[in-house]
């Protein structure tokens, strides 16, 4: 099947509702998108240069994920020591020497659904969602979670507890993007569709999302989220955790900040991508 008659296939039995249950034509169409889903031949979003975000959401794909969730049935999923149920659509994916892919031992999980490239190496616990796309030489490591659909570039290492949103509703909603070669610190947050560009920094603990403003203090401006583009974090953009005053009220009166994400400068083609945020906050 094509990709353009998966497409349609897809989208027919995702408007066919209750009606596409009973019918074993949508499963095998979902199995289809979940498999070329975890060849990277599909992706909920793509880059696409022409898009105001320089990304294109493709809802279709999020709705035959959706479909997957409608068509499954509770079942007791095999772990050797575990008791887990889920829905049978979607169980834990499973590789082999040949993928490429390292899953370090201590309880990981990427669940069927999700791209996993060649060269990424899994640091436990870690989890990836179904819809998720992860490229090569990625590290996702101890307690990262990459949400459903999020999508994630080369060479991103995302640290120790580091919380990549997922988004499946509404179906046209951009899910988190982060780039090539992007640091993303211990315990960082990025979420609401998000889109981090390549070669960024964040530091440890910050927290970027649709509602957060982010503050420039290289060229002087204040990055927002509008009513058509989420919060984008420019390219090679440092960013570390900041506060801001509160500037009226009982939050003046009493001394209150908010927080507020602070970029302070700039990677350059100086700036060895192996070197440590220390080095580069100096």
């Amino acid at each position: 099947m094509t990709i353009q008659a998966l497409q349609e296939t897809i989208e027919r039995y995702f408007a066919a509702g209750p009606a596409a249950l009973d019918d074993p034509k949508a499963m095998r169409a979902f199995l289809s998108l979940r498999a070329a889903l975890e060849r990277g031949e599909v992706r909920a979003a793509s880059p696409d240069s022409t898009a105001p975000s320089g990304w294109r959401v493709n809802a279709w794909v999020k709705q035959g994920i959706l479909l997957g969730f409608r068509l499954g049935v509770l079942e007791e999923l095999p772990a050797v020591g575990f008791s887990f149920v889920d829905k049978h659509t979607y169980p834990a994916r499973h590789f082999s020497a040949g993928d490429g892919v390292r899953v370090v031992p201590g309880g990981s999980s990427v669940r069927s659904g999700a791209y996993v490239a060649r060269g990424v190496v899994c640091m436990p616990p870690m989890y990836i969602n179904a819809g998720a796309y992860v490229d090569e030489g990625t590290m996702v490591d101890s307690h990262a979670l990459v949400g459903s659909c999020a999508q994630i570039g080369k060479r991103v290492h995302l640290s120790a507890a580091a919380q990549i949103g997922g988004v499946l509703e509404p179906v046209n909603a951009s899910p988190v993007v982060i780039e090539d070669d992007v640091l993303v610190g211990g315990n960082c947050g990025v979420y609401e569709g998000t889109i981090v560009r390549k070669g960024a920094v964040l530091a440890a603990g910050t927290i970027l999302t649709r509602g957060t403003p982010v503050f420039d203090l290289v060229n002087g401006t204040i990055l927002r989220a509008s009513a058509e583009l989420p919060l984008i974090l420019p390219e090679n953009a440092v960013v570390v955790p900041g506060s801001r005053a509160v500037g009226k009220g009982k939050g003046q009166e009493w001394g209150l900040s908010l927080y507020a994400p602070v970029i302070v400068k700039y990677r350059d083609d100086k700036t060895s991508l192996s070197t440590t945020l220390e080095e580069l906050l100096r």
